[in-house]
């Protein structure tokens, strides 16, 4: 019975940091994958206001903050077609402490961006539709996957 024990126990202490990490990667990719993916792209009735205006409220709503974003890029392309850049990337950026890449095709983003001139209480978007290619924060340097947007290109 102590041998069994004193197994689990050792199994746990050497497996324990890797779950942690794994767990940490899945919540990462899954946020991701929600708030930046949309494939194909959903039209929003007119009492939105507007593409971004009911996909922000979405947005707000999934992080659980009344905090209104600069900046909110959305891609309207299948996962696997963004997935696969994060295989191996070379490239650490200091800024984010994480690997990242620029992906070699382009995808149609909707840039989401905060309107000027607005009340504090108030969200209001403005909608840009574009073809670009994408910096993309990655999970690890080989095998990763894409836990975040930095920018475009």
């Amino acid at each position: 019975m102590a041998h069994a024990v004193a197994r689990l126990l050792f199994l746990q202490l050497l497996l324990g940091p890797t779950l942690v990490v794994d767990i940490r990667v899945q919540i990462a990719t899954k946020k991701f994958r929600m708030l930046h993916i949309e494939y194909p792209r959903v039209n929003y009735p007119e009492g939105f206001q507007g593409y971004c205006n009911g996909l922000m409220g979405y947005v707000r709503g999934k992080k659980q903050s009344w905090f209104c974003p600069q900046t909110h890029y959305m891609v309207h392309a299948p996962w696997r077609e963004i997935q696969k850049f994060c295989r191996y990337s070379d490239s650490f950026c200091e800024n984010y402490n994480e690997y990242c890449t620029l992906t070699e095709d382009s995808f149609p983003v909707t840039i989401c961006s905060l309107a000027s001139q607005q009340p504090p209480t108030s969200c209001n978007y403005n909608d840009t539709l574009t073809n670009q290619r994408l910096y993309l924060l990655c999970s690890g340097k080989r095998d990763a996957e894409p836990i975040g947007i930095i920018g475009l290109y």
